[in-house]
């Protein structure tokens, strides 16, 4: 279940981690990625060029998935850039990405009242070990952040329940209204640069490119989620190429491998 990427990559002296939510920790939102496609394969057919729906399907994978873990806005731009190129008239991202949430949200809204209602426990829409994984950290005394493209508001409540809000004593942060007032690297900067802080001394948690690209970047280290939603019990090949080459050091499917991660990682840590 764990593949090692990078041998011997480890942060023993870690103070923060950094994790994004949907499909990190999150399952709320588990199939956002067929909604979008199919949205966007549909209304690019309609266009009647000589592209079949699996060639529209592929390229828009293509152009958005790059910006997993960013503003859904940005993955609308490449939309809009796509029936532009093919003679269409676009509407403006900002649009495209309501049209898109409006769609989601009658998917998730119907998960979030499953738990707020007690019809369903909130682990059942976190990835395996989230909450274990969680409680490690902060048991280390570890400071943890949540960093998301998903709205602010939707991310804070969301947290909130799921019962997840209350391990992250360093925020939580998600896209605003400007999409230039808030991003995963702004955040992954300002943490590595605080005081006391080093980019060793952090630990970072994702599912998308985006921040993982982010976190490598600066020098910490990287654990690539490669959940295979929605049940995250096996490595998901294209998630993982995409980690990969994105700059993880470690490869798991969920959290449920946390023991023989977290040694690897704290090098003289033993989980009990």
């Amino acid at each position: 279940m764990l593949e090692i990427i990078r041998p011997g990559a480890s942060a023993p002296g870690a103070r923060a981690a950094l994790f994004d939510f949907d499909g990190t920790l999150s399952l709320i939102r588990s199939g956002w990625l067929d909604i979008m496609l199919g949205t966007m394969t549909r209304t690019l057919t309609a266009l009647d060029t000589a592209e079949s729906p699996e060639q529209l399907r592929a390229e828009s994978l293509d152009r958005v998935w790059p910006h997993t873990g960013k503003d859904t806005l940005f993955q609308m731009m490449e939309f809009a850039a796509m029936i532009q190129a093919r003679g269409g008239t676009p509407e403006e991202p900002q649009s495209y990405k309501q049209q898109f949430l409006d769609e989601l949200f009658h998917l998730s809204d119907a998960r979030i009242a499953e738990v707020r209602e007690g019809r369903a426990p909130a682990d059942r829409y976190l990835v395996p070990g989230s909450r274990a994984m969680l409680e490690d950290l902060r048991g280390r005394g570890l400071t943890l952040y949540l960093a998301s493209g998903t709205d602010d508001d939707r991310l804070q409540d969301e947290a909130v329940v799921l019962d997840i809000a209350r391990y992250f004593d360093g925020g939580i942060y998600g896209a605003l209204p400007d999409p230039d007032a808030f991003s995963k690297r702004m955040l992954i900067d300002r943490i590595v640069t605080g005081t006391g802080m080093h980019p060793s001394l952090l630990i970072g948690f994702g599912d998308g490119p985006t921040e993982i690209a982010e976190i490598h970047r600066t020098g910490a280290l990287a654990v690539g989620l490669a959940t295979d939603e929605p049940e995250c019990l096996q490595v998901s090949p294209f998630k993982r190429r995409s980690l990969i080459d994105s700059g993880a050091d470690y490869i798991v499917p969920n959290y449920l491998c946390r023991q023989s991660l977290l040694p690897l990682i704290f090098s003289a840590y033993e989980p009990v």
